[in-house]
């Protein structure tokens, strides 16, 4: 990777009480699964997956963010109990609501339209909307003890995303870079128009 490149992704990240939650979980998985990956990133919902970008256009990335996000309505989130990709992910998931997958797939047609950013790997499956806590790093082996533990665990989390949230990585982990409100407000109906 040439210096004069950075590696972003696009996500939608919890408030503070819920992002420690989770964090808290990831840090018993590095802890009693060795599995330590999972808390290189804040928590978050990946929306655009790991891309490549030049560091001079990085105000050319945020002023489109920001115009995406300016016509979208913030988003209602629900976490509930835990989901896997066997045999290495295991994460809290993510309601599939008419709201996430719209957001989804229109942030991901709105960066190939407008900045030629494009995931070939998430166009060819469907999108699982989720927050990992541990995964890569954790054995085929742990995975099983750590999934007869977690399977039936219960959890539950509602929230409202406010904000689009762009994603740098420094070369260990990634770190917020920017966040760009959800902005639009919702339709006023009128009653008894006269």
């Amino acid at each position: 990777m040439s210096p004069s490149k950075q590696r972003f992704f696009i996500a939608l990240v919890p408030p503070p009480d819920i992002q420690q939650h989770i964090t808290e979980i990831k840090l018993y998985f590095a802890e009693h699964y060795n599995s330590r990956g999972a808390l290189n990133s804040p928590p978050h919902i990946t929306l655009q997956p790991p891309f490549e970008w030049l560091a001079a256009d990085v105000p050319k990335l945020e002023q489109s963010l920001k115009e995406f996000s300016a016509n979208r309505l913030p988003i209602p989130v629900t976490l509930s109990g835990f989901a896997a990709f066997a045999p290495r992910v295991i994460y809290v998931d993510a309601v599939k609501s008419p709201a996430l997958l719209e957001i989804h797939k229109d942030l991901m047609s709105y960066l190939e339209a407008n900045l030629g950013i494009v995931d070939r790997v998430s166009q060819s499956r469907p999108f699982v909307p989720h927050m990992t806590v541990a995964f890569r790093d954790l054995s085929k082996e742990n995975f099983q003890t750590a999934w007869l533990e977690f399977s039936g665990r219960s959890l539950h989390f509602e929230f409202t995303a406010s904000a689009l949230t762009l994603l740098l990585h420094d070369g260990s982990r990634w770190n917020i870079s920017n966040q760009f409100p959800l902005a639009a407000e919702p339709p006023t109906i009128l009653l008894n128009p006269s």
